[in-house]
């Protein structure tokens, strides 16, 4: 049993965020052969700002092309950021050179195609003992073996010594899924940033793999980062859910408070598309504020703008039913709505706390 001291310790580390991003920008420059003409520029990612926390997942979601993934790639440093900063323990780091490497020891990141992320002419053994070796943390062969057959079993690859000198394409998708993840866990990471992790396989095995990264996570308190294009899965998965729709966050807080009563459109949107067994007639059991949504999306458009030229003020507005034109002239600020729960929609304010 833990004792008091040791909970209370716990907790107060709990409520301290690990990572943190801080109003990230990210823009893409495009080369341009027409050198009359003016520089275009892909506008991925605008003013984000969220945190991770010990022993809590957090799962990031939103269609393709919503800057997830340039989200991810910048906390874990393979994109720097063009604007905004990154908090590490609470101080503010800078992503390169040694400091970089240092990060790194701390904050990995797995892949969403588990083929692509490993190299092909190299066996299991390699990808799990380049980590070991390049973070110290196997001194000599025996100390790399023992580790490497853990980390084995640790992601349930067993009998771990079957699986040491196979090759990538020997493996199934979910067997090099869970390579790569005991890739990222060789080097004792505090945080996971896990981009789409199971979008790329079966889905008979995908639970299996959330389920062990939810295993791994509470054993070893580790701080997750879930990036889903699943609004469903975000529920069964994270305690807290933050929705990005074109580069901007729209709405964030609990999971099963996000979920359950979602308050921006584009969240409404996600929701409603979302399989429900108890949702047999979806026009029957829609709630008011969603049927406009269904009814009135088709006619607005499907699809996300141009990153290129996105839309002025909130992005959703040229596909949202309730747009107004404020909505095209700026961005909303963030309301709070209470119990950790927060939007950018004029439909409920410009940044009042309730």
């Amino acid at each position: 049993m833990i004792s008091l001291d040791k909970q209370a310790a716990i907790t107060e580390t709990t409520a301290r965020p690990i990572l943190e991003a801080q109003h990230l920008r990210k823009i893409f420059p495009l080369r341009n052969l027409n050198f009359l003409g003016a520089q275009q520029s892909v506008h991925a990612v605008e003013d984000t700002s969220f945190a991770l926390y010990p022993g809590r997942a957090t799962a990031l979601v939103g269609e393709s092309g919503s800057g997830k993934t340039t989200v991810a790639r910048m906390l874990g440093g393979l994109y720097s950021p063009t604007s905004g900063s990154i908090r590490f323990r609470d101080a503010a780091i800078k992503l390169t050179g040694e400091q970089l490497r240092k990060y790194r020891r701390h904050v990995q990141l797995i892949l969403q195609d588990p083929f692509s992320s490993l190299n092909p002419v190299h066996d299991v053994r390699y990808h799990l003992s380049r980590p070991l070796r390049i973070f110290n943390h196997a001194r000599n062969n025996e100390q790399e073996t023992q580790q490497i057959l853990s980390l084995l079993n640790r992601v349930n690859l067993s009998p771990a010594e079957q699986f040491i000198q196979k090759y990538p394409h020997q493996l199934s998708g979910g067997q090099r899924q869970r390579i790569a993840i005991a890739r990222a866990l060789a080097v004792q990471p505090e945080v996971l940033l896990a981009d789409e992790p199971v979008s790329m396989l079966d889905v008979s095995i995908r639970l299996d793999v959330l389920n062990l990264l939810l295993r791994l996570k509470d054993e070893e308190r580790l701080a997750l980062l879930f990036i889903t294009h699943d609004i469903a899965s975000a529920r069964y998965f994270a305690e807290d859910t933050v929705v990005m729709y074109a580069g901007q966050m729209v709405e964030g807080g609990p999971s099963d408070e996000v979920i359950q009563r979602p308050m921006h459109p584009y969240t409404r949107l996600l929701v409603s598309a979302a399989p429900d067994p108890d949702r047999i007639n979806p026009e029957k059991n829609a709630s008011v504020s969603d049927l406009p949504v269904r009814r009135e999306i088709g006619s607005r458009g499907a699809e996300i703008p141009s990153l290129i030229n996105p839309p002025t003020g909130c992005r959703f507005h040229p596909r949202c039913p309730h747009a107004m034109a404020v909505c095209s002239q700026r961005f909303p600020g963030r309301t709070e709505l209470g119990n950790g729960r927060w939007t950018h929609c004029f439909l409920y304010g410009d940044g009042e706390t309730s």
